[in-house]
């Protein structure tokens, strides 16, 4: 990592907005205080700046984004045309600060990630780690719901071969030699808590409690939670495609044992049907899961652009 050892490391905070007036200005606040702690006590230089990206938001947000940047150059603003998501919002400012900071930090705009643990982040960086996850150690602040789900979502992953921190998110610190890796991954399906870890460069973690949201809600809905899930695990493991083959073992097995139930026993008819109903709606579902690889991979050849960026703030 290369800096001015005088004035720091350049950092950028890039933060994907959706639809977040409620909360945007407050946590622009808390974001501004830290930074502006961080460059007091020259942990940081002074160039460093907030990136807010807006992700096709249909409220105010973009509004409050260009009068946070009138009132403090410190806050910089990118507006995508439409709304392509998380992922991709986070990649494209990511990319956006690539050519002009050392280190970035990648937080959400309701802030539920402890917005103090960036400055540990920026210390393991200067200790030589090219990746700082931010890991979760306590989620008491989530319902039972998410707390369940998120650590069976974990659990999955790793068993179907897909390499993620277990609670952790997309909090993390990435230096420039990270994200000049990061922009050689081409992939239109994005799953970027699964690329950090495959780059292979040096990483760290850091622990940190998650806090309540304190405006607005939720942007990740159950669907969009499953859509996640979809993308990492078909990102990163062809493990489903070779499900069929303990599926068939299992139904030859199960078929043999029906055969020799249907010789001794005229009544089991029944059972037989409801064996061969089972066998169809399975079909099914493995069918399901080759079209959605091909779906994917689709998309993927048609190599169509992430996102189109129309505007940044100070420009016309």
């Amino acid at each position: 990592m290369t800096m001015n050892k005088k004035d720091g490391p350049v950092l950028a905070i890039v933060v994907p907005c959706y639809n977040e007036e409620e909360v945007l200005l407050e946590s622009a606040a808390i974001l501004n205080r830290f930074l502006q702690s961080m460059i007091d006590s020259a942990e940081v230089s002074a160039d460093s700046y907030i990136l807010l990206v807006d992700d096709g938001s249909k409220d105010r947000t973009w509004s409050e984004i260009c009068a946070l940047h009138r009132e403090d150059l410190s806050f910089r603003g990118l507006k995508l045309a439409h709304n392509r998501g998380h992922q991709n919002a986070l990649y494209a400012g990511l990319m956006e600060a690539r050519s002009d900071c050392d280190l970035s930090i990648s937080i959400d705009a309701d802030l539920q990630d402890d917005v103090d643990s960036m400055a540990e982040m920026v210390r393991k960086a200067k200790e030589g780690a090219n990746i700082v996850f931010g890991v979760r150690n306590d989620r008491t602040t989530d319902t039972v719901m998410k707390r369940t789900s998120a650590e069976y979502y974990y659990r999955i992953l790793n068993a179907l071969g897909v390499q993620t921190i277990p609670q952790h998110a997309d909090f993390r610190l990435m230096d420039r030699s990270a994200l000049d890796a990061l922009s050689q991954y081409r992939e239109v399906n994005l799953f970027l808590r699964g690329i950090a870890t495959d780059i292979g460069l040096k990483t760290d973690r850091v622990f940190y409690s998650r806090k309540a949201r304190t405006a607005g809600e939720s942007k990740y809905s159950l669907k969009k939670m499953l859509l996640l899930a979809e993308d990492g695990v078909t990102s990163f493991s062809t493990a489903p495609l070779k499900l069929s083959f303990g599926f068939g073992a299992a139904a030859d097995g199960a078929a043999l044992l029906l055969l020799f139930r249907a010789m001794r026993d005229r009544k089991s008819q029944a059972g037989i049907m409801a064996w061969i109903c089972f066998m169809q709606s399975l079909q099914f579902y493995l069918s399901g899961i080759l079209g959605t690889y091909i779906g994917k991979t689709y998309t993927e050849v048609k190599d169509r652009p992430r996102y189109y960026i129309q505007e940044r703030t100070g420009e016309k």
